[in-house]
């Protein structure tokens, strides 16, 4: 591994991250990378158990709550959300995508449970963030804010409901919304807090002692800080390990709101693999929820309309399948997804392969960033 090695400390020492933690395990065989520190003053050396805020990576994570309702019969994929989610009973959308706000069409069927899981509800971000619905949507789903700073999910979602969505239900695939959306139907359906129902069902099984949607006292020391690339190059701080995570949010996002580590990640990762099994055999998942799960559930079309989010590839619940192999990386069955923290996890289940890199640098918008490139790279060399 010392590809990987030198390609994460090259770019710690060019000044792109302060840090980083790359996780390559095949089967039985994992390696590990850690370089440089936890901020950009050196403080802290980065360590296999950092931790990190891993934005989008918590989508797949989301994904498998929801399946595990479905497999306790709660939920069914057909079942309307509108039944947990009133807000949702009536929505409208707009007469075209370009179309201004205030001409809109009723929504021609409810809003599914699948609808939400493979994000092809209506709302969500389209190629195209000038539309007026996606400007309207900006305003209610507003990443510039921390989730300390949205309103509490059910304040959340009634604003959501006044946003026409851009798409008829099933039409088209559009991002992140639907994560977001997931995170309070799995809370309403469960009767439980949707951190609490992750840890009983996700985190406690697989031993994610890390993973949470804050990080207590006792761990900030093992917790990066966060930044942004400013115009000149340099690194701008977001975020210290003593500010945003440091109490439970008022949204406790399942589209972006937990912090992880790379061995919480990989548990996550050999879960999918195995089939839904956790370490000890125990079911997390059935086989067909991993499936589903890991299974393009795109159009052609609907592929060919979202390429700069998904570069070609599909999208199965939660996270991207790959389905087309136009880089090295790109294995058909690939399954995982990025954070704008400058994150990513994947798995490979032909192989058993996991593969996990953690910064702390922010990415600037949808393409994933050279750093991650490169890892994927070394990744796929072995």
């Amino acid at each position: 591994m010392s590809s990987l090695h030198d390609t994460l400390r090259r770019r710690v020492d060019d000044g792109t991250v302060p840090g980083a933690v790359g996780l390559v395990a095949r089967g039985d065989d994992v390696e590990v990378v850690a370089v440089g520190s936890v901020d950009v003053e050196g403080t802290t050396p980065m360590a296999r158990d950092s931790i990190f805020r891993i934005a989008s990576v918590s989508k797949p994570v989301t994904a498998a709550a929801v399946l595990a309702l479905v497999e306790d019969g709660r939920l069914a994929l057909d079942t309307p959300v509108e039944e947990w989610l009133p807000e949702l009973a009536k929505p409208t959308v707009v007469r075209t995508p370009s179309s201004p706000v205030e001409d809109v069409v009723p929504a021609d069927r409810p809003i599914t449970v699948e609808d939400l899981l493979s994000f092809r509800a209506g709302w969500g971000l389209p190629s195209d963030f000038s539309l007026p619905a996606a400007r309207a949507l900006f305003a209610v789903q507003d990443h510039s804010r921390s989730f300390q700073d949205w309103p509490d999910p059910d304040t959340w979602l009634g604003l959501l409901a006044q946003v026409p969505m851009l798409h008829q239900p099933g039409e088209a695939w559009l991002y992140g919304t639907s994560s977001a959306l997931q995170g309070i139907l799995v809370s309403r359906v469960s009767g439980r807090t949707f951190p609490d129902f992750l840890a009983e069902r996700i985190f406690g099984p697989l031993g994610m002692r890390d993973t949470a949607f804050e990080v207590p006292a006792s761990k900030r020391h093992r917790f990066t800080s966060s930044y942004a690339p400013a115009a000149d190059g340099t690194l701008s701080l977001t975020d210290t390990p003593d500010g945003a995570y440091s109490s439970l949010p008022r949204f406790q996002s399942g589209g972006g709101g937990l912090v992880s580590t790379a061995d919480d990640l990989l548990a996550f990762g050999r879960m999918l693999v195995n089939d839904g099994a956790a370490p000890d055999g125990t079911p997390v998942l059935s086989p067909t929820s991993v499936s589903r799960m890991t299974t393009d559930h795109l159009t052609a079309a609907q592929r060919d309309a979202s390429t700069l989010f998904l570069e070609g590839q599909g999208w199965g619940y939660g996270g991207q399948v790959d389905v087309t192999s136009v880089d090295p990386w790109n294995v058909p069955g690939r399954y995982g997804w990025v954070g704008g923290t400058g994150t990513t996890a994947h798995v490979v289940p032909p192989t058993g392969t996991v593969t996990v890199l953690l910064t702390q640098t922010a990415m600037t918008g949808p393409t994933p960033t050279p750093l991650m490139r490169e890892f994927w790279g070394c990744a796929a060399q072995g």
